[in-house]
């Protein structure tokens, strides 16, 4: 088998961190793609843990020298992935677990469609996901609302997604979850697909 790709997207306090961190626990062979940003750390967080934080010049840089699977600028930072640890990831055989935004799985899906599971994860009402985002605390209110604004153009592109998920009841949403990442390791990549006529 080579490798996979899944890419999991939806609005910001719809719970994917959760539902990662969850699957890295128990599933194996995975190699879960750490984002670059420009944005400050938080509190909480730790470098090459939940991103891996440089400044908006090496980022612009690294954009001109072709670093990036996908980037995008967010919330006034930028964020990307890097290509490099992806492939190597694919050629191990690994499955490339992906958290980004719309646009950055419209460009994986463009690179790498045969291999690829996308899964869109959303809460069950517009609300919910606003009593979420206060309920974190790290956001002001003008945040909340930019997020709430970007929320409603990411909900206006879900039907480019595979799969539907809404983290209504987070135990659900993670078996769900599980099951998916179970069902991206049985999609061939057209070399699987050669590979096996060949032999049959």
């Amino acid at each position: 088998m080579s490798g996979k790709i899944v890419v999991i997207s939806g609005p910001s306090g719809c719970g994917k961190s959760s539902l990662i961190n969850e699957i890295l626990k128990t599933e194996k062979n995975i190699y879960f793609s750490i984002s670059t940003t420009t944005r400050e750390i938080r509190e909480g967080e730790k470098e090459g843990v939940n991103y891996h934080y440089i400044s908006r010049e090496q980022f612009e840089k690294e954009i001109e020298e072709g670093a990036f699977l996908e980037w995008a600028e967010v919330h006034g930072n930028y964020y990307g992935t890097s290509l490099k640890p992806i492939y190597k990831a694919i050629d191990e055989n690994k499955l490339v677990l992906l958290d980004i935004d719309v646009q950055g799985h419209a460009i994986v899906k463009e690179k790498f469609p045969r291999i690829l599971t996308s899964i869109f994860l959303t809460t069950p009402s517009q609300e919910e996901l606003r009593r979420r985002l206060e309920h974190r605390g790290t956001d002001s209110a003008d945040v909340i609302e930019t997020r709430l604004h970007n929320a409603r153009i990411e909900m206006a592109r879900m039907d480019e997604y595979e799969y539907l998920l809404i983290n209504d009841d987070f135990e659900i949403a993670l078996e769900q979850f599980r099951a998916l990442v179970h069902v991206a390791w049985l999609k061939p990549s057209q070399s699987e697909i050669s590979s096996f006529i060949r032999k049959w």
